[in-house]
């Protein structure tokens, strides 16, 4: 019993479990927040894996024709967008199987990012990091929320700005009201598949940022596995905050900081089996789902197609 305090004693004073858990959460955060929006406007992206890798492609291909983390930060942005904008007219203009699209953008994305980083000799590519007085000497969580590069931080204006996009804009009230009854917000004239596929967009330019943030401000190259299951991790993490924009970060909090702990462990020279460490978030991920799309409310036209007079 007192090993297991004392090693449960070591992690929470471990300054770099606290920075791992926040780089990994911000990356969920990006991606869960944008697909939020999207799910309340009544579409399921199974693409976001898709959009991420794309994002975190077009981040070193940027980076590397220009030297800039901000030119690369526009190309990723640009490289999800683009992945969403396959996602949302192939789903909501030709009415095609919106999981089957999405399953197949993810292999599509992996394929052609595995083919051109193969192709072409890329580089690392990294963003500089950003310093904030007097925050940063914080202890345990100074350096891993204040002391990071500098696309760390756009996670703190993204956050109230979906928000305040969803819940204060006439936008947002006709993005919610054709997640909730699309015959009735046809009738009031809007035009319900435009504001669907919109909402996908969103979800692509954070995921694309998101991308940008795992190459420029985490991992620093790029691997055709960098992603590794997080945009399912991130879908898990909407259900699990049932469909509230707090739920989700909290969501996103939880799920990184479990995989941040499955580093933690080995790093600290704790002997634990390294299966049972990796696939911990996916399990945790997968009772969330089991548990909570069952009792919380979802958006009531969630995933189902939009026909003018099908009611």
């Amino acid at each position: 019993m007192s090993e297991l305090l004392d090693a449960i004693g070591t992690l929470a004073g471990s300054d770099a479990l606290y920075t791992s858990a926040f780089q990994l959460t911000v990356l969920l955060v990006f991606a869960a927040s944008g697909e939020w929006v999207a799910e309340k406007a009544g579409t399921l992206n199974i693409s976001i894996e898709g959009m991420l890798l794309a994002g975190a492609f077009g981040s070193v291909v940027g980076h590397e024709w220009t030297g800039s983390a901000i030119v690369g930060l526009v190309v990723a942005a640009w490289a999800g967008v683009s992945v969403a904008s396959i996602q949302a007219n192939l789903s909501h203009r030709l009415t095609a199987n919106q999981f089957v699209v999405g399953l197949a953008l993810n292999v599509l994305v992996l394929g052609l990012a595995a083919f051109f980083a193969n192709s072409f000799d890329i580089g690392p590519a990294t963003a500089a990091v950003v310093r904030i007085p007097v925050l940063q000497d914080l202890p345990l969580v100074g350096t891993a929320l204040f002391a990071r590069p500098w696309p760390a931080y756009l996670v703190y204006p993204l956050v109230p700005a979906l928000w305040w996009l969803v819940y204060r804009t006439r936008w947002g009230l006709e993005a919610r009201s054709v997640g909730e009854d699309p015959q009735a917000a046809d009738v009031s004239g809007i035009d319900v598949n435009e504001r669907r596929r919109q909402a996908i967009y969103v979800t692509g330019l954070t995921c694309g940022i998101g991308g940008a943030f795992l190459v420029l401000a985490q991992v620093g190259s790029f691997q055709t596995s960098i992603v590794n299951g997080r945009g399912f991790v991130a879908l898990a993490a909407v259900i699990f905050g049932g469909w509230t924009l707090r739920g989700t970060i909290l969501g996103c909090g939880i799920f990184g900081f479990l995989e941040a702990l499955a580093f933690a462990i080995p790093a600290n020279g704790y002997s634990v089996d390294p299966v049972i460490l990796s696939s911990t978030r996916y399990v945790v991920a997968l009772l969330a789902v089991l548990i909570f799309a069952t009792r919380v409310r979802q958006p009531r036209a969630l995933a189902q197609p939009f026909v003018r007079g099908l009611t």
